[in-house]
C-alpha cells in the first residue's frame, strides 16, 4: 500500500467519524521555543492545554514533522529519520478512552476493502499505564484483545505531559508483532529493543492536572481535568514499511527511489557494503527533508532553521562525494524525491522551480566552500601537527562552520581521515552560546525581561485585548495591568511614575502590534494629570496586546481610565510602506515570474525591504522594470480591500501565503487591484494604491543562496530620496563642469583615463620588479650549499612581494635556492619565503623559514613547503628576521 493511500485512508476514516480534517501546519513551528514542528500535536497545543477554545470538538490531521536532535544517527540505524509524518486524531472534551481505542482498532484491523489498514488482529499487542484499568478493560472489551497481549508499563513509557505544569495523563501504545525472526517473544515488555514488537500508534489520554513537574517521571497529580482530551500519533513511515513489506523506513515508496538513484550515480549496490549503505541512507533522508523544508519556505542560512537546512543539504552532498561522485548531485536526486512525495503533497510539483533553484544554488555554494574551506582546513591541520598537538580547537571548528559554512560533521570526518581530533565539546559550547544569544534577543523583543507567565495571568483574568487597530486611531481605554521591565512580583507594580518604562495591558487599544514584518505603531496614552509615550507594542501571548511606554508626566496606575491614540502621521507612513511592500511583491512576480515569491519582509514608516526567491543579481533593466510596474500600479490608484474568509477559500482565489507563517481557520486577505495583488496579511494598509506615493527602489542584494533582497522608500521618504539624487547629480555637474545630460560621458572619460594611468603604473612596477629581481638574485649567498637570497625591498604589498619572491626564485637555476623577502609598508611588515624543488629535496621547508623570520617582527604566517607568506607589526625587526631566516636555512642544510 502506497504511503499516499495510507494517508488518504487515515483521514477518510476519521472524517467519516465526525472529525474535522485539518491541513498539515507548516514545518516552521509557531512555538518560539521550537525551530520546527516536531510532533503532530504541536498545532493543537493551545486547544489541548486549554489556552484557547478549540474551534471543533474533533479533528484529524497528517502533520509534517522534522526532528534533527539525532541527525548524526541518521543512516547508521534504520530507526532515525529527520523528516516524518504523524497521523493524528484529537478530541477536545468530546470522546475519551473508549472512543479513541475503538477508532484506532477499527482502522488498524479494518479490512482493506472497507477502508481499513488490514493488520492481522492476532499480531496486535498494546501497552497501558500501570494502574490504568479503564484503558486495559476497554482494549479487552472493545477489541477483544486477550489479557496477555495487554501489558502494563510505567511512567517512563506510558505517561505523557508537556514537561511543565499543566495537563497530562497515561497513554496506550499499539504494537505490531513482526515475527520471531526479529526478536524474542513475550511482547513489548520483553522485546525492549523494539525490533520485533514495533510501536505504530500512541494514544494519549489527557485527564489530569499536573503540578511540580520536575522530570518525565517526577510530578504531582492535583486532580482530574474538567474536560478530558485525546491526542494520538501514528507513525506514517513505520506503518508504510510494514504494509509495503520492506525492512525499514528508507525502503518505502517515498524514500527508496532517491536511495536507488544515489546508488546508480555512485556505481554501488545497496546492501553490499555497510559504509556505503549508511551514506546512501543519509542521502535519501536528507534530500527528502531538504525538499520539504524548502517547500515550506525555509532557506539555507547560518543560524536557526536555515542552518539546519544547510546542514542537511551539505551532508547529502558530502555523502555523495564520499561515495565517489564529484559532479553536482542534487539536480539528479531532488526531482526523484519530488516525484515520490508529490502524491501526498502536490504543491511540491507546482512549486518545484523555486524549490530546486534554492537547493541547487546551495549545492553549488557548498562545492565552492569545499574547495576554499578544505584549503583552510589543511592549513589548520598542518599547524596543529607542526605544533605537536594533532587537534583542532573548538574555536577553529566554529570558525570553519560560522565563516565558511563547514558543518561540524564534515570537519569531524575530514579530521578523522588525517588522524586529527577535534574539540567537539568546545565547538558545541560556542554554537550553544550563539543560539542562546539569538533566542534571548527574540524573547527580549517579544516580552522584554518579563516572565511570560505574568502575561498569561492577565489574559486568564481579563480575557483577550479588544483590538481596534483596523477601525480607529483612538480609543477610550482602561489599564488592566502593569508589568515592570524586570518584574519579580506576581501582581506587577501598582503604578509607574515620570521617567519610568513599564509595560501596560489595556482593555482595548488602537495600536498595531509588531507582526508580519510591520513595526509597531507609535503614539501616546493620556489621562487626567499624566501622559506617556508608546515605545513598542507586542503580542507576547496570543490574544494579549502589550504596550511598552515611558511615563512623561504624572503617575500611571492600574485601573486608570485613559485615551490611547496612535500618531496619525506614523500610521499613514506605516500603511504606505506595508501597501508598498505588496505592490513591489506583485511587480517582482510580474517582471520576473511567479517563482519570485516573498520569503520575508520588513516595513517601517517610509521604508520597506522584501526578500524573495531568486538566483543571481537583478540586472539594471530588471530593476528599472520592477520600479516602473510598481509606480504604474500606484498611479492607477487600485482599490485596496481587506476581507476575512476561510483558508481554503483564500487559497481558492489565489491568495499568496507567506512561507513559514501559521494561519487559523479564518484569514485576512488584502487585495490591491483585485487579482493583481492578493495576499494573506494582517497588517494595516492605505485605502487606494495612489496613497503609497512616490516609490523608489534604493538597493538590491543577496541574503543567502537562492534569496535576494530589494529595498525601497515610499511616500515623503521616496520624494526626499529622489530629491537627494537630483541634488547629487547637480553638484557633480558643477564639480565636473558638465551639463547634466553629458555627465555620464564626462565621468566615463575620467574613469577611462584613470584606468590608463593604473595600467601605466602597473607596467612601471613590473619593470622595477624585474630589475629588482635580477639585482636580488645576483646577491645570493651560499649557506651550507644552498643559495640564499634575503632582502628587504620597501613599500611592497604582500601580493607584490610574493610576485617578486617567485621571480627571484626562478632566477636561481637548478641549485637549491631559498628566497626570503621582507617589506615595510604603512607601518606593517609583509614576509614571503619561497623555495625551489632542489631546496625542498634537501629537506628545507618554506613554512620553517617563515616561522623563524616571523618572530623578530612580531608576526606569524604559514603556507606550503614551497611558498609561505605572513606578516608582522614591528618593521624595526626586519634585519633580525632576515638573519633568523638564514640561520634556519643553515641549521636545516647542515642536518
Amino acid at each position: 500500500m502506497q504511503t499516499a493511500e495510507i494517508r488518504r485512508r487515515f483521514l477518510q476514516h476519521f472524517e467519516q467519524r465526525g472529525h474535522t480534517v485539518v491541513p498539515s501546519a507548516s514545518l516552521v513551528s509557531p512555538d518560539p521555543s521550537l525551530l520546527f514542528t516536531v510532533a503532530g500535536m504541536v498545532p493543537f497545543i493551545p486547544y489541548l492545554t486549554g489556552r484557547e477554545p478549540a474551534p471543533f470538538p474533533r479533528a484529524t490531521s497528517v502533520q509534517k514533522c522534522v526532528r534533527t536532535l539525532d541527525i548524526e544517527e541518521v543512516g547508521k540505524t534504520t530507526r532515525h529519520g529527520t523528516f516524518f509524518q504523524m497521523n493524528g486524531n484529537f478530541s477536545f472534551g468530546d470522546y475519551f478512552k473508549d472512543g479513541a481505542i475503538r477508532h484506532a482498532w477499527e482502522l488498524v484491523t479494518g479490512p482493506l476493502a472497507e477502508g481499513g489498514l488490514g493488520f492481522d488482529p492476532d499480531r496486535i499487542w498494546v501497552t497501558v499505564y500501570l494502574d490504568d484499568d479503564e484503558a486495559a478493560d476497554a482494549w479487552h472489551r472493545i477489541a477483544g484483545l486477550p489479557v496477555e497481549r495487554i501489558q502494563r508499563l510505567g511512567k517512563k513509557d506510558n505517561y505523557w505531559h508537556t514537561g511543565a505544569d499543566g495537563p497530562g495523563g497515561p497513554c496506550s501504545e499499539i504494537y505490531f508483532d513482526r515475527g520471531p525472526e526479529f526478536g524474542p517473544d513475550g511482547g513489548p515488555l520483553v522485546d525492549t529493543a523494539g525490533d520485533r514488537f514495533l510501536e505504530i500508534w500512541n494514544l494519549v489520554f489527557m485527564q489530569y492536572e499536573l503540578t511540580d513537574v520536575r522530570s518525565k517521571e517526577d510530578f504531582r497529580v492535583v486532580g482530574e481535568l474538567p474536560k478530558k482530551n485525546i491526542d494520538t500519533g501514528m507513525g506514517m513511515e513505520r506503518v508504510a514499511f510494514l504494509l509495503q513489506g520492506v525492512d525499514n523506513m528508507y525502503e518505502i515508496d517515498e524514500v527508496a527511489p532517491v536511495l536507488r538513484r544515489g546508488a546508480e550515480l555512485a556505481g554501488v549496490t545497496y546492501g553490499k557494503d555497510h559504509e556505503a549503505d549508511v551514506r546512501l541512507r543519509v542521502v535519501a533522508d536528507h534530500v527528502r527533508s531538504g525538499l520539504m523544508l524548502i517547500g515550506d519556505g525555509v532557506t539555507p542560512g547560518n543560524e536557526g532553521r536555515g542552518y539546519i537546512l544547510r546542514r542537511l543539504l551539505r551532508r547529502a552532498v558530502r555523502s555523495m562525494k564520499l561515495l565517489g561522485v564529484d559532479t553536482a548531485t542534487l539536480p539528479e536526486l531532488l526531482p526523484v524525491s519530488r516525484d515520490a512525495m508529490s502524491g501526498s503533497y502536490p504543491e511540491l510539483a507546482t512549486d518545484f522551480e523555486r524549490i530546486s533553484a534554492v537547493a541547487y544554488a546551495e549545492e553549488e555554494a557548498f562545492r565552492r566552500t569545499l574547495t576554499s574551506g578544505t584549503a583552510l582546513f589543511d592549513t589548520a591541520v598542518a599547524q596543529a601537527k607542526a605544533a605537536g598537538t594533532p587537534a583542532l580547537s573548538g574555536e577553529q571548528a566554529f570558525s570553519l562552520h560560522d565563516t565558511y559554512g563547514f558543518p561540524i560533521d564534515v570537519t569531524l570526518e575530514m579530521a578523522a581521515e588525517q588522524d586529527v581530533t577535534v574539540d567537539e565539546a568546545g565547538f558545541r559550547a560556542l554554537m550553544q552560546q550563539q543560539r542562546d544569544r539569538a533566542r534571548a534577543d527574540a524573547r527580549a523583543k517579544r516580552t522584554g525581561s518579563v516572565d511570560v507567565l505574568a502575561y498569561r495571568r492577565l489574559l486568564a483574568e481579563h480575557g483577550p485585548t479588544d483590538w481596534r487597530a483596523y477601525d480607529t486611531l483612538r480609543t477610550d481605554s482602561r489599564v488592566l495591568g502593569l508589568v515592570a521591565e524586570l518584574d519579580g512580583e506576581d501582581g506587577g507594580p501598582a503604578e509607574a511614575g515620570a521617567g519610568e518604562v513599564v509595560r501596560v495591558v489595556l482593555d482595548r487599544t488602537p495600536f498595531y502590534a509588531e507582526s508580519g514584518g510591520q513595526v509597531a505603531d507609535a503614539g501616546s496614552l493620556t489621562w487626567d494629570g499624566g501622559r506617556a509615550e508608546v515605545l513598542d507594542v507586542q503580542r507576547p501571548v496570543k490574544g494579549l496586546v502589550v504596550h511598552q511606554v515611558r511615563v512623561l508626566e504624572g503617575a500611571l496606575g492600574q485601573g486608570a481610565e485613559l485615551t490611547a491614540e496612535v500618531d496619525r502621521e506614523w500610521r499613514l507612513s506605516a500603511c504606505q510602506a506595508h501597501s508598498g511592500t505588496h505592490v513591489v511583491h506583485a511587480a517582482l512576480r510580474q517582471v520576473l515570474g511567479p517563482q519570485a515569491l516573498q520569503s520575508g519582509s520588513y516595513n517601517r514608516p517610509g521604508y520597506l525591504r522584501l526578500d524573495f526567491a531568486w538566483q543571481g543579481a537583478l540586472s539594471a533593466q530588471q530593476r528599472s522594470d520592477i520600479e516602473d510596474v510598481a509606480n504604474a500600479a500606484v498611479r492607477a490608484d487600485h482599490r485596496v480591500r481587506a476581507s476575512f474568509m476561510t483558508l481554503p477559500e483564500a487559497r481558492a482565489i489565489g491568495a499568496l501565503a507567506l512561507f513559514g507563517e501559521t494561519y487559523g481557520e479564518q484569514v485576512r486577505v488584502v487585495e490591491i487591484g483585485g487579482p493583481w495583488s492578493r495576499e494573506l496579511c494582517g497588517g494595516t494598509h492605505v485605502a487606494g494604491s495612489a496613497q503609497v506615493g512616490t516609490l523608489a527602489l534604493t538597493g538590491e542584494s543577496s541574503v543567502g543562496a537562492g534569496s535576494r533582497r530589494v529595498e525601497a522608500v515610499v511616500g515623503l521618504e521616496g520624494f526626499r530620496y529622489l530629491a537627494r539624487e537630483r541634488d547629487l547629480v547637480r553638484q557633480l555637474g558643477e564639480l565636473l563642469k558638465s551639463p547634466t545630460d553629458g555627465l555620464l560621458d564626462r565621468v566615463g572619460g575620467i574613469v577611462s583615463r584613470l584606468r590608463e594611468v593604473d595600467r601605466e603604473i602597473a607596467e612601471l612596477r613590473a619593470q622595477q620588479s624585474q630589475a629588482a629581481a635580477g639585482q636580488l638574485a645576483a646577491q645570493a649567498r651560499d649557506v651550507g650549499g644552498v643559495a640564499v637570497v634575503a632582502g628587504s625591498p620597501s613599500g611592497l604589498s604582500g601580493g607584490d612581494l610574493r610576485t617578486l619572491a617567485l621571480d627571484v626564485r626562478g632566477r636561481l637555476g637548478d641549485r637549491p635556492g631559498v628566497v626570503l623577502l621582507a617589506s615595510e609598508s604603512g607601518g606593517k611588515v609583509a614576509l614571503v619565503a619561497a623555495l625551489n624543488p632542489a631546496a625542498q629535496q634537501r629537506g628545507l621547508s618554506a613554512n620553517d623559514v617563515l616561522r623563524a623570520a616571523a618572530g623578530p617582527v612580531g608576526g606569524r604566517g604559514g603556507g606550503k613547503t614551497d611558498v609561505a607568506q605572513g606578516g608582522g607589526t614591528d618593521p624595526g625587526g626586519i634585519p633580525a628576521a632576515l638573519q633568523a631566516g638564514e640561520q634556519a636555512v643553515a641549521t636545516a642544510a647542515g642536518r
